[in-house]
């Protein structure tokens, strides 16, 4: 089989069921495994190179109002491939090609698996729904099992803990909470995401918001970013009225984490984020 994955959350999924030698193509942002680094890329991004969180937000917003994205997806790369099943997202217009946009004119039209979730069940439900769609139905089964077994043994390590009050940043510039499936992920580790809501997406917050919050745990993940620039972005926090009289700040509890790897994509990943909390929130 022929597959072209057109979000990095399908190509983890793909190659968490085994199927990863099956992938033709893939899109600019796929970078794991390291590997779907050397595979054709079918999308490119029309974000400057080097812009600041301000800039991207700008770029993206202008590109919405004028009915427009700014991940592309290449046609005629495409229909070269000679995709035998394409998976893609209906998530976000932000972070990935929508199936939208993929063109009329491929002949034969392959099948699509799309990817919906928006919350760890729905996460989980896509890994297997790809699964089926491999011909590989017993291997979701089994890899589903083994999450879902995952995230049992945190909150059982959790169960006692005391629950401190959670933020967790998806954007810095302007501010957005964590939505989707990052409450959850927080709830899981033995936390109480105080700002954000299980299955409801990112919103623009105020600063105000955060300090009232009075978070004794902030996570900075900006999404599509690595740990690196997530300390970069959390620097730049330091400088807000009433960074330091935080309880997160006040008692050593503010985490830059790898927002793109762990948080950001709906993909088996999601699992070592809640792993990740857990051992944050709680030394687990």
């Amino acid at each position: 089989m022929r597959i072209v994955s057109l979000v990095p959350a399908g190509t983890e999924i793909v190659c968490a069921l085994g199927a990863g030698d099956e992938l033709v193509g893939v899109t600019h942002d796929c970078d794991y495994p390291a590997w779907t680094q050397r595979l054709p890329r079918v999308t490119r991004s029309t974000i400057a190179s080097g812009s600041t969180s301000a800039e991207i937000d700008a770029q993206v917003r202008d590109a919405a109002a004028r009915n427009e994205s700014t991940f592309h997806l290449d046609a005629a790369a495409l229909a070269e491939l000679r995709p035998d099943l394409i998976v893609g997202q209906t998530l976000c217009a932000v972070c990935a090609v929508t199936l939208e946009q993929l063109p009329a004119s491929l002949d034969p039209a392959p099948p699509v698996v799309p990817l919906t979730g928006a919350s760890l069940d729905g996460v989980f439900a896509d890994v297997e729904r790809a699964a089926i769609a491999l011909g590989r139905a017993r291997v979701g089964t089994e890899l589903v099992g083994a999450l879902r077994a995952r995230l049992a043994a945190v909150t059982e390590r959790v169960a006692a803990r005391r629950r401190p009050r959670v933020v967790c940043l998806e954007w810095t510039d302007p501010l957005f909470n964590a939505g989707h499936w990052v409450p959850e992920q927080v709830d899981l580790a033995g936390g109480h995401d105080v700002l954000g809501e299980p299955g409801v997406p990112s919103r623009v917050i105020e600063w105000a918001d955060v300090r009232a919050a009075e978070p004794e745990a902030l996570f900075v993940m900006p999404c599509g970013f690595g740990r690196e620039r997530a300390a970069r972005e959390t620097q730049a926090l330091r400088a807000l009225p009433g960074w330091d009289h935080l309880p997160a700040v006040r008692d050593g509890r503010v985490h830059a984490v790898d927002g793109n790897a762990y948080f950001s994509r709906p993909g088996p990943r999601v699992v070592d984020g809640v792993e990740l909390l857990a051992s944050l929130l709680h030394r687990t």
